[in-house]
C-alpha cells in the first residue's frame, strides 16, 4: 500500500471538468429550488479548496448535463475536454451525475487510448450546498489522487471513479445504491484505494501501461447496441422482435449464473440466426459477483456454437460502450468478437477455457 500525505506529495495542476450532476448544485434560498452554481466561485462553496497544496483550474458544460440524458456525444464532449487540455496539467477531475456515472467511466477507459494520467469521476449523492453533503470530500479527495505523484510519474494513471471509502477503477464500476453516501462498487474487481484518515492506494491493483505513448481521442460512438435481459417465460416474439431492431448491431445479454439461458431449440435458433446476419451477442451474468462459464453446461455450450462470446467478468455497462467503441471504429463483426474477447484496458479477467 502506498499512503498518501501532503508531506509527500509534488505539487500538481488539475483541471476539474463540472459536467453537470447534484454536486454542482445549491439552493436557491427564495424558491428552494436546486440550481447549479458558476465554478469559477467553487472556493465559495467549497472553501476547503484553500489548504489543497494543488493547483487547480475549472471548466463547466453549459447547460450542466442530466446524467440520465447522458449518451456518447456528450462522452465525446468529455474526452475532447481531456484531449484538448492533456499537455497542461497532470490530473483531470470530471464532476458528474450519479445515474451514468458507470457508462461514462467505462466509455471513457476505452475513448481515451494511452492514458497516462490520472482521470478521476466523482459526484456527490446530495449537493454541494446541504449542510451534510458528501460532495466535498469526494471532490477533495478526487483532486488529490488525481494530482498523484511518484517521481513525476502520475500513480494512478486510469479512469476511476472516486466516490466515498473507495477509488474504483471506472469500467469495473455499477451504482449499488440510490439512498447511501456508498453508492459503487467493483464486485469483481478489488479497489484501487481504501479512502480513510489516509488515502491507501493498492498499487498492485492500478493499470499501468507497459509504455508511454501520446494520447490517442476516439469520439465515434456507435449507440447500434443495447442490453437484453433474459427473464423466465420470455417468448420467441419477444427474442425474434428484439433481435431485428433495424440497425441492431451489438447486444449485452444478461444471463443467469454462469451464463446460463433457455436450452430451448427456438431460443439457440434465435441467436445463431442472429449472430450469422453479423450481430454480436456478449453473454455477460445478472449477477453481482462472479464470471460468465460457458464451458461447464451444455446451454452454454450450445449457445458458443451458436456464436455467442463470453464476457466473462464484465459489467453491463463495460460491454454495451466497449461494443459502442469498436464499432465506432468501423470495426467489422468479425473483429469486434475478436477484441471483445481481449482485456483493452483491465474491463474483464480472462480466464484459460474453451470458449477462446
Amino acid at each position: 500500500m502506498l499512503t498518501l500525505s501532503a508531506n509527500n506529495q509534488e505539487k500538481s495542476s488539475i483541471l476539474i471538468i463540472y459536467t453537470g450532476g447534484t454536486i454542482g448544485m445549491v439552493e436557491d434560498p427564495k424558491t428552494g429550488s436546486l440550481e447549479p452554481f458558476d465554478f469559477e466561485h467553487l472556493v465559495d462553496h467549497v472553501p476547503e479548496l484553500k489548504d489543497v497544496n494543488h493547483l487547480y483550474t475549472s471548466i463547466q458544460f453549459t447547460p450542466p448535463l442530466d446524467s440520465s440524458q447522458v449518451g456518447p456525444q456528450d462522452w465525446a464532449k468529455m474526452a475532447k475536454a481531456v484531449a484538448d487540455n492533456y499537455d497542461n496539467y497532470d490530473g483531470f477531475v470530471i464532476l458528474h451525475g450519479t445515474d451514468t456515472m458507470a457508462y461514462t467511466a467505462s466509455a471513457l477507459s476505452f475513448m481515451l487510448e494511452n492514458l497516462s494520467k490520472p482521470v478521476i469521476i466523482t459526484g456527490s449523492q446530495l449537493p454541494i450546498g446541504r449542510f451534510r453533503t458528501d460532495g466535498k470530500e469526494n471532490l477533495i479527495t478526487a483532486i488529490e489522487i488525481a494530482a498523484a505523484k511518484k517521481e513525476g510519474i502520475a500513480i494512478v494513471p486510469e479512469v476511476c471513479i472516486c466516490f466515498q471509502e473507495y477509488l474504483l477503477r471506472g469500467n469495473r464500476c455499477k451504482k449499488v445504491n440510490a439512498d447511501y453516501f456508498e453508492a459503487f462498487e467493483t464486485f469483481n474487481y478489488a479497489p484501487l484505494a481504501h479512502i480513510g484518515v489516509e488515502i491507501q492506494i493498492d498499487e498492485e491493483f492500478v493499470y499501468k501501461p507497459a509504455t508511454t505513448k501520446p494520447l490517442i481521442p476516439h469520439y465515434n460512438m456507435d449507440p447500434n447496441v443495447i442490453a437484453l435481459r433474459i427473464l423466465p417465460g420470455i417468448t420467441p416474439e419477444t427474442l425474434k422482435g428484439i433481435l431485428s431492431i433495424p440497425n441492431l448491431k451489438g447486444v449485452a445479454m444478461e444471463t443467469f449464473g454462469v451464463g446460463n439461458a433457455p436450452s430451448f431449440p427456438w431460443f439457440i435458433d434465435i441467436l445463431k440466426e442472429a449472430s450469422a446476419r453479423g450481430i454480436v451477442i456478449v453473454n455477460v451474468t445478472q449477477c453481482m459477483i462472479g464470471s460468465v462459464a460457458m464451458d461447464i453446461y451444455d446451454t452454454g455450450d450450445a449457445m458458443l456454437q451458436a456464436g455467442i462470446i463470453s464476457g466473462y467478468d464484465m459489467t453491463t455497462e463495460s460491454a454495451i460502450t466497449k461494443m459502442m467503441y469498436l464499432f465506432g471504429e468501423g470495426f467489422a463483426p468479425d473483429k469486434v468478437k475478436e477484441y471483445m474477447k481481449c482485456s483493452l484496458i483491465g474491463e474483464m479477467t480472462i480466464h484459460n477455457t474453451k470458449e477462446n
